[in-house]
């Protein structure tokens, strides 16, 4: 495994390497990954990140979210990490990518340029504990009124974009 993101510019250019937890620290805009999941009735595949994670533990997001190691298509990175962490294979497609940053806990900046992906599947995950304390399915419409209640149990990068994510996907 790498512990180093790939750090780019506004237009995902690739202008150099960092390890991830400095680039945590620093706040360095670097390339990164979300993934959608949804199953045939409509409802989002969610996960809860485990403990121990070194920012946003225990807090709910979407289906899986990471970075491509260095020379790895972030389409092939996105596979492999969906199968790594909820153990789904399936193919994804490329919806948008976009920027944000956003302070997290423990003194961290989420920077990154962050391309979504989504996919319908009915496949079961098998979560793997290291990464994933649970996971859940929820309709876009309670997951909304739960977000508005509780947005501190929610990742940053999650809120976000989950608006932008459900208007451009029609299921």
């Amino acid at each position: 495994m790498s512990n180093q993101v790939v750090l780019v510019n506004e237009n995902d250019d690739e202008i150099g390497l960092m390890p991830k937890l400095e680039a945590h620290q620093k706040g360095a805009l670097h390339r990164a990954f979300s993934i959608f999941i949804f199953n045939t009735k409509g409802e989002i595949l969610l996960q809860q990140r485990a403990f121990g994670k070194y920012h946003s533990e225990g807090l709910w997001s979407n289906t899986c979210c990471s970075h491509p190691y260095p020379n790895e298509s972030t389409v092939n990175a996105a596979k492999r990490r969906l199968y790594e962490e909820m153990g789904i294979h399936s193919p994804l497609n490329f919806l948008y990518s976009f920027q944000y940053q956003a302070a997290v806990d423990n003194g961290l900046i989420e920077h990154e340029l962050d391309h979504i992906f989504w996919a319908v599947s009915d496949e079961k995950p098998e979560i793997n504990a290291e990464e994933v304390l649970n996971y859940k399915y929820i309709s876009p419409r309670e997951l909304r009124a739960d977000m508005i209640k509780n947005p501190g149990s929610y990742t940053e990068w999650f809120k976000i974009c989950l608006d932008e994510v459900l208007s451009k996907i029609k299921l």
